[in-house]
């Protein structure tokens, strides 16, 4: 029995369509690039100490802990040992200063924690691989840029901080298509 060509190629794209479809249905995605989801909620929680939501929004809204899973797969990649064992420290300091995780403690708690950690006073025992210090100003330098940043680097979702400035989006330079400039002054021919 002769199969023609248009038959064969056809069972053959539905054969490879299905194989590649099952294995997508039955594993569960990813949320984060580096990240994993404990880190990614600490992140949050201290992102909003820095920029909290109020009448205006805050580090959730604009999606800061998006900028530091993608920076951290991109520019940032030299700074995630730093991260996993700055935050691990963190958790740590939290459990012994008030019996539970940082998450979980008052705004009150968190902000003195926070106040604690930028002039090093949490435990030391935590931070020998990572200076408490230098990650406060790290993870404050990183939220700002998530929160006032273009959205194309994984912050400022929607623009939010450029709706709470009241300022124009920037143009991307490249990206933009500016019409001719028609000018009503004509150029004056130069005689020699």
């Amino acid at each position: 029995m002769e199969i023609q060509r248009r038959t064969f190629i056809r069972s053959l794209c539905y054969a490879c369509g299905a194989i590649t479809f099952v294995p997508a249905c039955t594993t569960r995605l990813k949320r984060w690039r580096y990240l994993i989801e404990e880190e990614a909620d600490l992140i949050e929680a201290v992102a909003e100490q820095f920029i909290p939501s109020d009448k205006d929004p805050g580090a959730t809204e604009a999606c800061v802990v998006n900028f530091f899973d993608k920076q951290l797969t991109g520019y940032y990649t030299h700074h995630q040992e730093t991260y996993r064992e700055g935050l691990k420290s963190i958790q740590r300091s939290a459990a012994k200063a008030y019996g539970k995780s940082f998450r979980e403690m008052t705004r009150n708690e968190q902000n003195t924690f926070l106040e604690q950690m930028e002039i090093g006073e949490l435990p030391g025992e935590f931070w020998e691989h990572t200076d408490q210090r230098v990650f406060f100003n790290m993870m404050l330098d990183h939220t700002m840029q998530a929160f006032y940043g273009s959205p194309r680097h994984g912050g400022n979702c929607n623009y939010v901080s450029y709706k709470m400035l009241k300022i124009d989006y920037p143009h991307i330079i490249g990206q933009n298509r500016y019409g001719e400039q028609k000018s009503s002054v004509k150029p004056k021919n130069k005689v020699l």
